[in-house]
């Protein structure tokens, strides 16, 4: 038997009740789906959530790509996916760098702006988290940067500040879709035991920041209007528009590497849910031949799993144009965000989830009360180191939590619920008095109440695979 074989030998042992009794469950091709539902090697998830049949088909995935190992096609994953994490830190700064330039120019409010990028970022963490679900990883993955450099390289060119406005919007639709996307697809290739490597992938989160920084350093200083001028003619302030045209090339060229450079196969776990095995295990033998190794992964070890009769996938329906339109518009019911509350354990994991992430997003909300620069700065530091620590945990906690089938509604959800409070922050800096100090107090004690909830979600994701 070669390394790469599905060998219960070498797997890691679990133990089931069975009548009261400790079992070791036995290889794949004697496997009871409902035996591998409970297996305490997966994810920890309810049982009664996931489908058996799903469930052991999961686990028979995880093992395959346990025995290809971490190789050359997940670290081209690590750089490309890090590319959403770059993305997402890099242009709300861009939108703070711009804030006083374009303001200086086009004299209105400068809150609309930021409320414009988050109203995108809210639509894009909705639609490509649901969608990914729906219609797969590829096109949202393929899809997200090139929204993001067109629309970003177009509002250089903008007029007056509801055009700017407009594009901001639009291009943040891409940048809010990255993360429920790039981490469901690095986290369904990777082995079990290099699970770790998603929360390092924040990393690039923070590169994102120092990026958009060093370039607006070199460009902004030198092309922009001074900020008490009575006057701003355009000519006079093309730095900001410069700084747009950088920015927007660099996404062309992400995107660029991700379409052409590398080649995602979509991601098996998500073949699978769908019923199609045969195109899951030849994505699994194409990832194996990328690292230079093999599997003996074979399309029974899944459909052994199957009741009488087997599944039908989907190339095995009615392909009219009547028929693909009604199945397209089905998949879009709420099955996906129901299965994240289909037990109380599941119901109460998806909660606390969300509800930390909306602490996070309130803690960004009373970020606006600072009155000076020294305040700003000084609140930008405190913000910027806790935030690191805790969305790294967050960004990897989270999709780890729901099935692969449900991953990318539970993190696009989770992430909304951040969002809606980004898009209520310059609407409270529009309308509100913001002169005491009270609301520094509160975000402090925001952020302790989502350390504590924390403390109370009762599944582990430590040492297990993901489903």
């Amino acid at each position: 038997m070669s390394a790469n074989a599905i060998d219960c030998s070498v797997t890691v042992k679990v133990t089931i009740k069975l009548n009261e009794k400790a079992v070791t469950p036995p290889c794949p091709s004697t496997m009871n789906p409902a035996d591998v539902a409970g297996s305490s090697s997966i994810a920890p998830l309810p049982e009664a959530s996931l489908d058996p049949v799903y469930a052991a088909k999961a686990e028979v995935l995880n093992r395959a790509i346990q025995d290809i190992g971490f190789g050359r096609y997940q670290k081209w994953l690590f750089v490309v996916t890090g590319f959403g994490w770059l993305v997402d830190n890099l242009w709300p700064v861009v939108i703070s760098i711009i804030l006083v330039p374009v303001v200086t120019e086009f004299s209105f409010p400068g809150p609309f702006l930021s409320l414009s990028q988050n109203i995108g970022l809210l639509t894009g963490a909705l639609v490509f988290g649901l969608g990914s679900d729906v219609w797969g990883r590829r096109i949202s993955f393929n899809s997200t940067l090139l929204i993001v450099g067109v629309f970003a390289t177009a509002a250089a060119g903008a007029p007056e500040y509801i055009f700017l406005c407009f594009f901001a919007s639009i291009w943040s639709i891409g940048v809010g879709g990255n993360l429920p996307v790039d981490s469901a697809i690095f986290l369904e290739f990777l082995p079990g035991t290099h699970k770790y490597l998603l929360t390092v992938l924040s990393i690039w989160w923070a590169f994102g920041q120092l990026l958009a920084s060093l370039i607006a350093w070199a460009i902004l200083p030198w092309n922009s209007c001074p900020i008490n001028t009575d006057q701003c003619l355009r000519w006079q302030n093309m730095g900001w528009r410069y700084y747009v045209i950088v920015m927007g090339a660099l996404m062309m060229i992400l995107w660029a590497i991700r379409f052409f450079i590398f080649k995602l196969y979509e991601s098996p776990k998500y073949l699978m849910g769908r019923g199609r095995d045969a195109e899951a295990v030849e994505v699994v033998h194409k990832v194996a031949a990328f690292n230079g190794t093999t599997s003996n992964l074979t399309l029974e070890d899944l459909t052994r799993f199957d009741p009488v009769g087997g599944l039908v996938g989907e190339s095995g329906v009615d392909t009219s144009a009547s028929a693909a339109i009604k199945r397209n518009t089905e998949k879009f019911k709420a099955n996906h965000i129901k299965a994240l509350f289909a037990t109380t354990k599941m119901a109460w994991s998806t909660s606390l989830i969300i509800f930390m992430w909306v602490l996070t997003g309130a803690f960004l909300m009373l970020g606006t009360t600072a009155r000076t620069s020294n305040e700003l700065l000084g609140w930008n530091c405190a913000y910027t180191f806790t935030s690191n620590i805790m969305y790294g945990v967050l960004y990897a906690m989270t999709p780890e939590l729901f099935p692969t089938k449900d991953r990318g509604t539970g993190s696009g959800l989770a992430a909304s619920a951040n969002r809606i409070f980004g898009v209520m922050a310059p609407i409270i800096a529009l309308a509100a008095d913001l002169e005491t100090s009270t609301p520094i107090w509160i975000s402090g004690a925001l952020f302790a109440i989502a350390g504590f909830v924390a403390l109370l979600l009762p599944l582990e994701t430590r040492g297990k695979s993901v489903l």
